[in-house]
């Protein structure tokens, strides 16, 4: 396989995948760590996701084929997934966030099973006299 994505080609999917970023940091959550958090993966994951789709998925086509192509990158194909993967991204940290933010409201902590009580009988969860 030939990259022929040059310099300009990637500033422009780094301009880009960092403007999903933003947009991503924008609708993701609520409070500034989630929104950081939500912006750099969405960053990271259209760049990596544009140069499989102007490099993998559409690195044989000539610039004839793709238009407009900037600098050997695929920019409308890129764009198209770079939605995508910011959509997913966004619904992901939103569904993760619920989940947790459900959990602390049950008194859950996230991540972790339910363990049954120390002094509890095994298996049935009642308390049982030590004496």
């Amino acid at each position: 396989m030939q990259w022929d994505l040059g310099l300009q080609g990637l500033a422009v999917l780094a301009a880009m995948s960092l403007g999903f970023g933003v947009i991503a940091g924008l609708i993701a959550g609520r409070d500034v760590a989630h929104r950081l958090l939500a912006a750099g993966i969405t960053t990271v994951a259209c760049f990596g996701a544009g140069l499989v789709t102007s490099e993998v998925l559409f690195g044989w086509a000539t610039e004839e084929d793709l238009q407009p192509n900037v600098d050997g990158l695929s920019r409308d194909e890129v764009l198209l997934s770079s939605v995508l993967t910011t959509a997913v991204v966004v619904l992901v940290m939103r569904h993760v966030a619920r989940r947790a933010r459900d959990g602390a409201a049950r008194g859950d902590h996230a991540g972790s099973h339910r363990h049954e009580d120390i002094g509890s009988a095994p298996g049935t969860g009642e308390r049982f006299d030590r004496r």
